[in-house]
């Protein structure tokens, strides 16, 4: 989930371009052609663009086969987080320690932040996708789970064909038609690339200093306040009133240090500063304080676990101690979740999709029943919880 797409900020769609979906694949198709020389593309263009174009069920089926993301944070970021991703990290910030150097210092983005997304996007450009991203793009426009995220980007990249910077045949990327080391769609590639390496080029496929610059400045427009911390590993006090956790609640670090939450090492940061209390996989698990900036990753990515992952290993890239995992009440397996849902939603709840994950309108729905019921409010759910419901 990215910004708004380019073509759609701009303005040249029409207005009720974005509600269209489903029905014949080679009509949609035909009508997007339409509406692009109407929106001033040259006819030549919009056809060398769309020219054996394709529906890819593939595309289809990873959007909706991400049960990876029904992992605990635990269990996830084990799986993520990797002593060769670590060392291969370090080894990529020194390689790339001058376009690091000049991130932080243009965009005030710690360089940890960006190997991050780096390592878990493409395995800092190893595998960077294969799935053809104009067929890509067009397939998710063309379904109705979500054609107002990527029916605009369909003409960003049209638009990117057309200044040359595309070629529809042959740019591959990951399933959901992001592009190069750091996964960008077309439209954060026209607002956001730049042009690191001097060559007059923008490339996120071969240049790391290209990705890396257009990555800093996507999240710097994305409101990332330079020089400040984004997740920190804390301890809670066992009198913690845990319905004081979570994305959706904000206190002032003074007022969670009167709380009694402590930093596992090192101290916190100023007094004023705001921060929600994350506790992952409940109170008996790993607990953070995630700052402003941690706000700014729900831009690039909406998963909570994926999110969470992030961050913590972009501390991990510049020094932090592995987290303590404690001992945290056994979860819910995916069909278990679904049930969970089911019953929160029969209860009034919003909770998106009935998809067996955590996320964060289940999060909420769960707290709030535990409140009910009695149970500790930590927004973890348990077979205890869904027993109960």
């Amino acid at each position: 989930m990215r910004l708004l797409p380019f073509v759609l900020a701009a303005g040249l769609l029409p207005a009720a371009a974005a509600a269209q979906c489903g029905g014949s694949f080679q009509n949609f198709v035909n009508l997007m052609k339409d509406e692009a020389v109407q929106a001033g593309y040259d006819t030549a263009t919009v056809s060398a663009f769309f020219s054996g174009i394709r529906q890819d069920p593939r595309v289809l089926k990873a959007d909706r086969g991400q049960g990876v993301f029904q992992k605990p944070f635990v269990d996830f970021s084990r799986r993520l987080i990797s002593q060769n991703r670590l060392k291969r990290g370090r080894q990529m910030a020194q390689k790339h320690d001058a376009t690091f150097q000049r991130i932080e210092s243009t965009y005030g983005i710690d360089r940890g932040v960006l190997l991050a997304f780096w390592a878990f996007e493409t395995d800092y450009g190893g595998y960077q996708g294969d799935f053809n991203t104009r067929d890509a793009l067009v397939t998710l426009a063309h379904d109705c789970r979500r054609p107002e995220l990527f029916r605009p980007q369909v003409f960003s990249a049209l638009e990117m064909f057309q200044k040359g910077n595309f070629d529809p045949k042959r740019t591959t990327g990951a399933w959901a038609g992001e592009i190069g080391m750091v996964q960008m769609l077309p439209g954060d590639i026209l607002k956001h690339g730049v042009d690191a390496d001097g060559d007059g080029k923008v490339n996120l496929k071969t240049s790391a200093p290209d990705a890396l610059m257009s990555g800093a400045r996507m999240l710097s427009h994305m409101g990332w306040q330079p020089g400040q911390p984004w997740l920190q590993e804390v301890t809670i006090p066992e009198d913690l009133d845990l319905s004081l956790s979570g994305t959706a609640r904000k206190k002032s670090v003074a007022q969670w240090r009167n709380l009694g939450v402590t930093a596992r090492n090192g101290g916190l940061p100023a007094p004023s500063m705001r921060a929600s209390l994350l506790l992952p996989q409940g109170h008996k698990g790993p607990a953070f304080l995630a700052y402003p900036n941690f706000d700014i990753y729900f831009e690039w990515n909406q998963s909570f676990t994926y999110v969470l992952t992030a961050a913590y290993f972009a501390n991990r890239l510049q020094g932090a101690e592995v987290y303590d995992a404690g001992q945290p009440e056994g979860g819910l397996s995916g069909q278990q979740m679904r049930q969970l849902q089911q019953k929160l939603q029969a209860r009034g709840h919003n909770v998106g999709d009935i998809d067996g994950i955590l996320g964060a309108r289940t999060r909420l729905a769960v707290q709030k029943e535990q409140a009910r019921l009695g149970l500790p409010a930590d927004a973890w759910p348990t077979p205890a919880l869904l027993k109960k419901l």
